[in-house]
């Protein structure tokens, strides 16, 4: 290859271009990015940045130069097109660039409310610029309202708390996260938050965001009215796909890839659009929305796309997804796949104290591990999930490590 495209300017976009750099590719590489700025960390705009703790400089991902990747930037510019056949990609502006091997990490964009109107106060977090708007807000000490209690909502609520603020947070399932862990860790989840004050209102259903040019109220279905200055919509994220739609590559949630994260001959994808069969789960397939995930999938395409000029067919993306988030003085951890269908074990501690591990089966094997406050040993079910142990063994496990 004499030419390599990354679009996104992301996590596993930088991972990509230093990958192929460290493997000895010396040919043209680009590094397409929507956003003026160069990558940075994701996960601190809901925690350290949004708090004032930390600044812009603190959540750059590369604090070297990037003089050693010889990389030709095109930031602040939006792909608009792909043609796979043509090895072309279209830029905002008309710009085109021509490739040999394609790297896709354009990442996600949060989902907006049907109707959602353009009122002032009213934001989706995704972008450092989202972080700095809304953390100017809270500097004034705004009432925060969170529509959404997943992962972005629910960190955005505790840096609130954390703040002094009053925060109220809006979610249309009787818990919070219940589809993903069940009503029994949901309601864990719930209580971490309103014993910490949070006004959390589960099983609620919205009728309108108002206000008179900027958000003053959101009124729930059964009249009542939330007062708010900030308003934040935390109601998940869509893959972004949208540039792809003319490319000829399949689109379904996401990027659709083979296991080795291949959309197309000489196109890779990697991160929050990438859509594969694991191996590590008996081929599900899925489309992972995190950290980690970007930046192991990032490294691996990076590779991929040396991969075919040399011998053998390469090894498949075969992970064990995990993921973290930071609330409060909690640190919940998860890694595998579960669902809250799934049979629960607490193996460590009590649901009752904000310090415990529980695991899940499916299949007869542990299939996923959920803790709070002990890091070491959801690593260590983590490392049994790999290695596809059963159910049975990983109980045992946890009374010998009990006992």
């Amino acid at each position: 290859m004499k030419s390599i495209v990354v679009v996104g300017a992301s996590l596993a976009g930088l991972r990509a271009v230093e990958t192929l750099r460290r493997e000895g590719f010396e040919g043209r590489l680009t590094l397409v990015g929507a956003e003026a700025h160069l990558p940075y960390d994701r996960p601190p705009l809901s925690k350290e940045l949004l708090a004032g703790e930390w600044e812009h400089d603190q959540v750059v991902l590369r604090r070297v130069p990037y003089d050693d990747l010889d990389l030709e930037f095109r930031l602040g510019v939006a792909a608009t097109s792909l043609d796979v056949a043509a090895r072309r990609v279209s830029l905002a502006g008309g710009t085109e660039l021509e490739f040999d091997g394609l790297v896709i990490a354009t990442g996600s964009t949060p989902r907006t409310l049907p109707g959602q109107p353009a009122l002032d106060g009213v934001f989706t977090l995704r972008t450092i610029d989202d972080c700095h708007a809304i953390r100017e807000r809270l500097d004034a000490g705004a009432r925060v309202c969170v529509i959404g209690a997943g992962f972005i909502g629910a960190e955005v609520a505790a840096t609130c708390r954390k703040r002094g603020l009053d925060v109220t947070v809006l979610e249309a399932l009787p818990q919070p996260m219940v589809r993903g862990v069940g009503m029994v860790l949901g309601e864990v989840l719930a209580r971490l938050h309103r014993n910490r004050g949070v006004d959390l209102r589960c099983g609620v259903t919205l009728e309108s965001i108002e206000g008179h040019g900027r958000v003053e109220h959101v009124r729930l279905a059964d009249g009542e009215r939330v007062e708010c200055d900030v308003l934040l919509v935390a109601v998940g994220v869509g893959p972004e796909t949208r540039w792809l739609e003319s490319s000829g590559l399949v689109l379904d949630n996401g990027v659709v890839c083979d296991e080795t994260l291949l959309a197309a001959p000489g196109v890779v994808a990697a991160g929050d659009v990438a859509r594969w069969p694991n191996p590590a789960f008996d081929g599900e397939v899925m489309r992972v929305e995190h950290w980690t995930n970007a930046a192991e999938q990032g490294v691996y395409v990076g590779g991929r796309l040396l991969h075919d000029d040399g011998d053998g067919p390469p090894e498949p993306f075969a992970p064990v997804p995990f993921v973290w988030s930071d609330q409060y003085d909690v640190k919940i951890q998860i890694a595998g796949r579960f669902s809250g269908q799934d049979r629960m074990e607490v193996v460590h501690g009590s649901l009752d104290d904000e310090r415990f591990v529980t695991i899940f089966e499916r299949g007869g094997r542990i299939s996923g591990v959920l803790g709070f406050s002990e890091p070491r040993r959801v690593m260590q079910y983590r490392r049994m999930i790999a290695e596809r142990a059963s159910f049975e063994a990983a109980l045992e496990f946890a009374a010998a490590a009990a006992g």
